[in-house]
């Protein structure tokens, strides 16, 4: 076997640092509060690991070996991205966290920021680990969708609208959440020339959509199944679909994780645009995900 097709070091210890984290998060063990309270960090720094150490055995590359700069900026970027969700959940009020301890407004920020941050790389990681699958083979190559600058105004309409309708009425609206903001930003990608799911669809590369809904669903999992003996934790309170639970989340609930794969490919393409981060010599364009 070639050396570039051995499984990391990196991979192993991240499954030691989710061994870590998984006892932590579900034990809670007497003197080590302040390691557990921390270890949806440890479980998910470790996913990362984990998951860029198989991409790299399976194809000699990965996120972290391509650009360790963009690597790491994935996970700045993620901070604003989760919080513009956050914001959205001011009106839905899909999911609410139970703490073990009362927490001031600034350790709550920094503390909840720092977990934020995991969840841009995690999808994207995971997205490709699918996306280099032979489960995919040939979705490369299935019908286009013609996209004109037409039909990209209608689809950036029609997002804003559903964020309108998701903002005055969240209670019958909620689950545009998880689409509204695909619409817009995937739109604005295309408008400004930058990779785009609506170009990759226009080539008949069905791959990249695929791999990204299954790639956040993959995430939503072990997000969800972590979560389920762990404190802090968050719960749900899904209007009407509050039915057969899988840990926490509603087993309708799982659907949202499917669209919320393309809502982060496109909401970090189009900060990388806005911030000019490929124009810097730390990331000279080598932090797209490979799909």
């Amino acid at each position: 076997m070639e050396a570039r097709r051995r499984f990391p070091h990196r991979g192993y210890a991240g499954s030691g640092l989710i061994a870590i984290g998984w006892y932590l998060a579900w034990v809670r063990p007497d003197g080590f509060q302040f390691l557990w309270e921390h270890s949806f960090l440890l479980l998910w720094i470790g996913y990362n690991l984990v998951v860029d150490a198989l991409n790299w055995s399976r194809t000699g590359t990965s996120l972290m070996t391509r650009n360790r700069a963009a690597y790491l900026g994935m996970f700045a970027l993620s901070i604003p991205g989760w919080w513009l969700f956050e914001f959205l959940n001011l009106y839905v009020q899909n999911w609410h966290y139970v703490l073990n301890r009362p927490m001031g407004d600034f350790e709550y920020a920094v503390r909840t920021s720092i977990d934020f941050s995991v969840v841009i790389p995690s999808v994207l990681a995971t997205a490709e680990w699918w996306g280099s699958s032979r489960f995919l083979a040939g979705s490369s190559r299935w019908k286009s969708i013609a996209v004109t600058r037409r039909r990209l105004a209608v689809y950036l309409l029609l997002g804003i609208g559903m964020l309108v309708a998701v903002i005055t009425l969240p209670r019958y609206c909620f689950p545009l959440v998880w689409v509204s903001l695909f619409f817009i930003f995937d739109s604005l990608n295309s408008f400004l020339g930058t990779p785009s799911l609506s170009g990759f669809l226009e080539r008949g590369n069905w791959r990249p959509v695929i791999a990204l809904s299954l790639g956040a669903l993959t995430c939503g999992f072990f997000w969800e199944m972590w979560n389920f003996y762990s404190l802090p934790k968050w719960i749900y309170t899904i209007p009407f679909v509050d039915i057969f639970h899988i840990f926490e989340m509603p087993l309708p609930g799982y659907l949202g994780y499917l669209p919320f794969g393309l809502e982060v490919y496109a909401l970090y393409v189009l900060l990388v645009e806005l911030l000019g981060l490929t124009k810097t010599r730390f990331y000279g364009g080598e932090g797209y995900v490979r799909l």
